[in-house]
């Protein structure tokens, strides 16, 4: 067997998280790979709806075990608070999760990093959601880090204690932050033995294991394509690799066990934060699309900038990705538009392109669109794709043949049965 990824191509937000969870029955083993508690992947079945910032999207589906890979990063609090509220409504998380030893943790004094950083940076401030990951990730490359597997060693105080210190040491550069570590730490400790009552693996063998006994496995990303640390936007991005490379790193899983890669896009776009969005609407047209679509962080609350989609950032992503399906969310939104724009090309100070550049922070870049007429009528009660709007199929159609991969699933609203296969 081969792992299958799921991720997201745009700025994050696609809707990866109900796209696993109406796949999550073909599979054995749901594995996030990368991010943390910045992600936020919204489901919503049964008249109920629930977040997810680490727990892996598989976690309602009966016989699934989810996995929480060394990729990822880890706030003991958030996640207690999540498992909690998961308990509550009868989800039996302790027999379906699972802990890689090699996730990093999120300490308190990361996240006062993270604050203090921000805060400094002034008009320049990247958009961070203000959880820890940035500093984290910095510890992990620096070797510095405390992993999972530390909590379960006699020493582990100990690598606690030296690791704030040095934080502590730094925040003090910081001119006029104030901070209370103290009432922090009381929390996160408990969230610690908390923790320690679940089972906790060295997941890549784990995962080699399952793969080798012929088990199947989806990998689930976090954030989007264009956050990649490395391909993203940057400096406005987040900080690991959210593209299908990163779950080779963040599972431990070989290039050649990587099967299918699903990617997941909004029929239009959106950004939650800094940095730059060629296709943004800052007019009546923007805000008709943040509010038809309920656009504000599932993590932050922030409104999220919209605009039409953008051909040119979407092949990019669907090349570094090695896309072989997409899925398009969100096509119920765009029912209030007589006419709909697609981004076919930019004008990059004056040439004309359907590639993206390696900036786009600092140069002139003028969208190029094509009109096409909407579909104009509620597509919420579809339940077969064969009865959707002609012209939503020909909205499908031209984005095939601009993208060059087939799209098999479009969702038509938030619930896991509002999910139209296209039967590609």
């Amino acid at each position: 067997m081969k792992v299958d990824v799921l991720l997201g191509l745009q700025w994050g937000d696609e809707g990866k998280g109900k796209i696993v969870d109406v796949l999550t029955p073909e599979y054995d083993y749901i594995a996030r790979f990368q991010g943390g508690p910045n992600a936020g992947h919204t489901l919503e079945f049964d008249q109920k709806k629930f977040v997810l910032h680490t727990i892996p999207s598989g976690i309602f589906r009966d016989n699934v075990l989810n996995i929480i890979g060394n990729g990822v990063v880890i706030d003991p609090v958030v996640l207690k608070i999540e498992i909690e509220k998961l308990i509550a409504v009868g989800v039996p998380v302790k027999d379906r999760l699972i802990f890689s030893k090699k996730a990093h943790l999120i300490l308190p004094s990361h996240r006062l990093l993270d604050a203090a950083s921000e805060t400094a940076k002034g008009k320049n401030k990247i958009g961070s959601t203000l959880k820890g990951i940035g500093p984290t990730y910095m510890d992990k490359t620096g070797r510095n880090g405390l992993r999972v597997g530390d909590i379960l060693e006699p020493d582990f105080k100990s690598k606690y204690d030296t690791l704030v210190e040095k934080h502590v040491g730094i925040l003090k550069h910081f001119e006029g932050f104030e901070f209370n570590l103290a009432e922090l730490e009381g929390p996160w400790m408990e969230g610690i033995e908390f923790m320690r009552q679940f089972t906790i693996v060295d997941s890549e063998h784990y995962i080699n294991k399952v793969i080798k006994s012929g088990k199947s496995v989806l990998a689930e990303g976090a954030q989007g394509t264009m956050l990649d640390i490395d391909f993203g936007t940057y400096p406005f991005v987040t900080s690991s690799n959210t593209i299908t490379a990163g779950t080779c790193t963040g599972l431990g899983v070989p290039p050649t066990k990587i099967g299918k890669v699903i990617g997941i896009f909004k029929a239009y776009c959106t950004r939650v934060g800094s940095g730059p969005f060629p296709t943004e609407l800052l007019d009546e047209v923007g805000e008709k699309i943040r509010q038809e679509g309920r656009e504000f962080g599932s993590t932050t609350g922030r409104p999220r900038r919209c605009g039409w989609i953008d051909i040119p950032q979407l092949k990019y992503a669907i090349m570094i990705n090695g896309v072989s399906e997409l899925s398009m969310m969100k096509a119920d939104i765009l029912s209030v538009f007589d006419t709909i724009r697609i981004c076919t090309h930019y004008n990059v100070n004056g040439n004309i392109t359907d590639e993206f550049p390696f900036s786009i922070c600092n140069q002139s870049i003028e969208p190029i669109y094509k009109d096409v007429p909407g579909w104009n009528c509620d597509l919420t009660a579809l339940h077969s794709y064969d009865n959707a709007p002609m012209e939503l199929k020909q909205y499908v159609s031209l984005l095939e043949e601009l993208l060059e991969v087939p799209i098999t699933i479009v969702s038509v609203g938030p619930d896991r049965s509002q999910t139209l296969k296209t039967k590609h």
